[in-house]
């Protein structure tokens, strides 16, 4: 059974991360959260972890980040487990979710108010390109040229399929939650009657995707996804090293945002030079290479290959985090010797 987080919270709106598995999720937490009270002192956070992460949290003293620690059942402690269970978890009248590779980037109040138009939603793109779930790689050919895409929303009566990008959920309704939930279980279930393949396929990855089945239920339900990319409102970006300007420490956060949908998918690419090439043959096209230097609410390390420097980052967070010389509140990750205070 969970246990549920003190009365206190009612009223509140609150974050939510979750932890299990390798102890390094665990640092990526709190390098998540360290970067959060940068901007964010108030609203309490909660973090659902398993065991082994809860004794790790209290060996090296790090309860003071975490406003509720939460017991995370075994059956729970992977991406579809918890994500399709996430009505389980809404400790707050206002909850927001965010994965534990992103990195705050500025103060998150508008944000807060823009998600008070939804019940429950989750961050991404209104129509999902053909890579949704499917194949990474020349394999997705097949899928265009026998219509799979088409053949699967046909096949359980949906006329739309949004692209959700779970790595920001939100909800303040448990009733629609839970049933978004519920539906997108069932449709993992019939997972073969449909054209999307194990994200286990993909080089690194070695849990099964929540995203499409959740974007499947939403599309079913009528629940509307909340635009990924807005400008400069964006509630989360793409890390690409290749369009991303920023310090050591992300403090200083900006990305180079094609205002063109087809050009900016070209981010995806893992060839620097290819991806340059590509944008400079479409920004002949008048408007195509139009763009803005923006500053997400979130980075979001989503890609693979980009991870590199949030792996970087977490290490020296945690390293600092643990320190004796760490000190407390501080949102100076360098950290001060009470002889400095």
């Amino acid at each position: 059974m969970l246990k549920p987080v003190g009365s206190n919270t009612r009223g509140k709106e609150g974050y939510i991360y979750v932890s299990y598995g390798h102890p390094k999720y665990l640092k990526h937490v709190v390098a998540s959260v360290t970067t959060l009270r940068r901007y964010d002192t108030e609203r309490p956070v909660a973090l659902a972890c398993t065991e082994k992460h809860k004794s790790l949290i209290k060996r090296y003293d790090l309860e003071h980040l975490f406003d509720h620690l939460i017991d995370l059942p075994d059956e729970h402690a992977s991406i579809v487990g918890f994500k399709h269970n996430f009505f389980h978890y809404l400790f707050f009248d206002k909850n927001l979710f965010l994965d534990s590779d992103i990195v705050w980037c500025k103060d998150p109040d508008p944000l807060w108010k823009s998600f008070d138009a939804f019940e429950f939603t989750i961050t991404g793109n209104l129509v999902s390109d053909n890579f949704f779930g499917a194949p990474k790689s020349i394999g997705v050919v097949k899928d265009v040229l026998l219509l799979r895409r088409r053949r699967t929303l046909k096949r359980f009566g949906l006329t739309y399929l949004s692209r959700a990008q779970t790595g920001i959920m939100y909800s303040r309704n448990y009733t629609i939650t839970k049933k978004v939930c519920e539906e997108a279980k069932a449709l993992l279930n019939r997972k073969s009657e449909t054209h999307f393949q194990s994200r286990k396929k993909e080089k690194g990855r070695n849990e099964e995707s929540c995203e499409w089945s959740l974007a499947m239920a939403m599309s079913k339900l009528n629940v509307p996804i909340f635009a990924w990319f807005q400008g400069q409102r964006s509630p989360q970006l793409d890390y690409i090293q290749f369009l991303t300007e920023h310090d050591e420490d992300f403090e200083y956060v900006k990305c180079k945002y094609y205002c063109n949908d087809f050009v900016y998918s070209f981010r995806g690419l893992k060839t620097d030079w290819l991806k340059n090439l590509l944008i400079k043959i479409f920004s002949i096209i008048p408007g195509k290479g139009d763009h803005m230097m923006v500053t997400p609410y979130c980075l979001h390390f989503g890609w693979y290959h980009e991870k590199q420097p949030f792996f970087d980052f977490s290490e020296r967070v945690w390293e600092k985090a643990i320190s004796p010389n760490y000190q407390r509140g501080s949102s100076d990750l360098e950290g001060r010797s009470k002889n400095d205070a």
